[in-house]
């Protein structure tokens, strides 16, 4: 468990206390929590470099009671994208189906008959991780990488294919609105580097290097209650603070994902920078970003018993050159 009265938890930075959050704020952040080099010029992996085999052999020992809990939002058209940002929900469409059988079109076959389907699919649209090469700041990606590392081919450099064996390791949930004693966070309300050493110390867990750490908010829950998805995609959010890095980036954290669409607080803390953490923790950090990650009833089980650890194993699809993948996240207790 963290200790609560650790003065070097308790500090946050005079600057970032005293004056408005804007580009400055960021760009000291992006570079106290730099990573670009620490493995190498050409790294391509960032905050996974801290899963090890160690990592991964002491988080499969979480597993106890054989309890799985996928944490994804279905892939379909009632999904909550509304074409922001170019962004929407997954078209299926069968290519044979029942009715192909009963005309007689598979009659060609001997005894066998089959049916088959396609999708049109918005990598981001869903449950998904963020490849190191989604984001991009003053020209760059995570270690330097330019924006010619990113063609109409897809990403040269920092493609989600790197995470396909990599994400794997010790989940840990903070469940935010059960410490505050409410079903969700409200629109607009951050999460700081405090509230999440609080919760630590409520949940008496410690977040380690390595670790993927699962942050809700109760935003999903918040929706499904109200029956609509609302302005979920892109519109006002809870979600984690700027500060939230100086509790991240120093655990050496390998992910973080949240049950909203964008992670971090809406409207932003910086009116001058849009998504402020992302540039802080992927692009620099190296820290991969999870987005709409159903956790209510992990969070539930969680709740119970008093665990709030447990293996998580979420790879990519393998879509080769890709800045993002739709995932299906395990949680196994």
């Amino acid at each position: 468990m963290l200790s609560s009265d650790s003065s070097s938890e308790r500090l946050v930075p005079q600057s970032d206390a005293l004056d408005p959050p804007d580009i400055n704020t960021v760009t000291a952040k992006a570079r106290r929590y730099r990573n670009w080099g620490k493995w190498g010029s050409d790294d391509e992996l960032g905050s996974l470099n801290f899963v090890t085999p160690e990592t991964i052999t002491t988080a499969a020992q979480l597993v106890r009671k054989g309890r799985v809990f996928s944490l994804a939002l279905p892939l379909d058209s009632d999904g909550p994208m509304n074409g922001s940002f170019g962004r929407h929900n997954p078209m299926h469409h069968m290519l044979w189906d029942g009715g192909d059988i009963e005309s007689g079109a598979q009659d060609h076959l001997a005894a066998l008959r089959y049916t088959d389907d396609a999708a049109y699919l918005v990598l981001q649209s869903s449950t998904q991780w963020d490849a190191l090469a989604h984001i991009f700041h003053d020209g760059c990606m995570y270690n330097g990488f330019g924006t010619d590392q990113v063609n109409s081919r897809g990403a040269i450099k920092n493609a989600i294919t790197n995470v396909k064996d990599r994400a794997v390791g010790r989940g840990v949930l903070l469940d935010i609105p059960r410490w505050k004693g409410v079903q969700w966070l409200e629109e607009g309300e951050s999460i700081t580097h405090d509230d999440l050493l609080a919760v630590c110390n409520h949940q008496h867990i410690e977040v380690r290097s390595g670790d993927f750490v699962l942050v809700r908010t109760g935003q999903l829950a918040q929706r499904r209650h109200l029956g609509s998805w609302g302005q979920y995609a892109g519109g006002p959010a809870p979600g984690l603070s700027i500060s939230a890095a100086d509790f991240f980036c120093p655990r050496q954290v390998a992910a973080v994902a949240t049950d909203t669409w964008g992670t971090e607080v809406l409207p932003n803390e910086t009116p001058d920078v849009f998504q402020p953490l992302h540039i802080i923790m992927l692009v620099n950090a190296g820290i991969l970003l999870g987005e709409m990650w159903d956790m209510d009833d992990l969070a539930s089980d969680c709740a119970q018993d008093g665990v709030f650890e447990f293996l998580l194993v979420a790879p990519p699809l393998t879509f080769t050159g890709a800045v993002g993948s739709p995932v299906n996240p395990q949680a196994i207790k």
